[in-house]
């Protein structure tokens, strides 16, 4: 392909970079990305692959915009309160961007569509609100195969994985099996900075750029943990445990596990 003037000027800040270049443009222009939810960390990782210009963004969360949501969820706005978040999002990056085709899935993501859902998709970015949710992404992710890009915020606090199938650790390496409700609060129970979800969105969409570009050291093997209060970024090294369930020598996961689907939303 070959970039339209419009192109050259609004990617020109990226195609002087020797690791993008026009090459890696076109590469960011080519891929598809899939975010599940659209909400404290979906906005700011739709926002920012937007602007870089990934070709195809998938988008899935069957909520409606709140006033609540305002104060961290950037893709929304006061206009669209009332409107489901996947339309709210796909008008916000795609008037950023009119490179940038977004496909708005208002659903529940659960077992029965999750595999048909991603299976077109490059990358896969995990910003749900629950555990029942990052277990069935990754869980997906891990027997299909495809890189998972996993955040996670609460209070002051942030954090961030990257799982490349068959490479490294997944996040049952990290958690085996998930909490029991009520253990970790939500949220919306124990609330959240607005700004810690729009670091960890960042972060989350500058893995999903490198995995794309296939350059830098993504976070794999590793769990890298933010503390707004401190100011301060931690690495926790992850190893791939050979008896994980479901990436593991003798997996006994198979095939995708019956989650809560009560749970299962974003």
């Amino acid at each position: 392909m070959e970039f339209t003037d419009d192109q050259l000027q609004r990617y020109s800040r990226h195609i002087i970079l020797p690791e993008v270049g026009g090459k890696g443009q076109k590469k960011i222009l080519n891929a598809k990305v899939f975010i599940v939810g659209a909400g404290g960390l979906g906005c700011p990782v739709g926002y920012y692959l937007a602007a870089a210009g990934i070709g195809t963004i998938g988008m899935i969360d069957n909520d409606t915009v709140e006033l609540s949501n305002l104060q961290r969820q950037i893709a929304h706005s006061t206009k669209t309160l009332g409107v489901h978040k996947v339309d709210s999002a796909k008008a916000t990056f795609e008037a950023l961007n009119p490179d940038v085709k977004v496909v708005g899935i208002k659903e529940r993501i659960n077992k029965g569509n999750i595999m048909d859902l991603i299976k077109d998709y490059d990358i896969v970015v995990d910003g749900s609100d629950n555990f029942p949710t990052r277990y069935l992404v990754n869980d997906a992710c891990v027997l299909l195969k495809k890189p998972l890009v996993s955040g996670a915020i609460l209070k002051f606090e942030g954090q961030v994985t990257t799982v490349l199938p068959g490479e490294g650790h997944c996040y049952r390496c990290l958690f085996e099996e998930m909490p029991p409700p009520g253990l970790v609060p939500s949220c919306q129970e124990a609330g959240v900075l607005g700004s810690v979800t729009g670091v960890v969105g960042a972060l989350q969409a500058t893995e999903v750029l490198k995995l794309v570009l296939g350059k830098g050291d993504v976070l794999k093997n590793t769990l890298l943990i933010y503390d707004a209060l401190r100011t301060t970024f931690r690495r926790v090294k992850v190893p791939k445990n050979p008896a994980c369930p479901v990436c593991g020598e003798n997996p006994t996961i198979k095939e995708l596990q019956d989650y809560d689907a009560e749970y299962c939303r974003m």
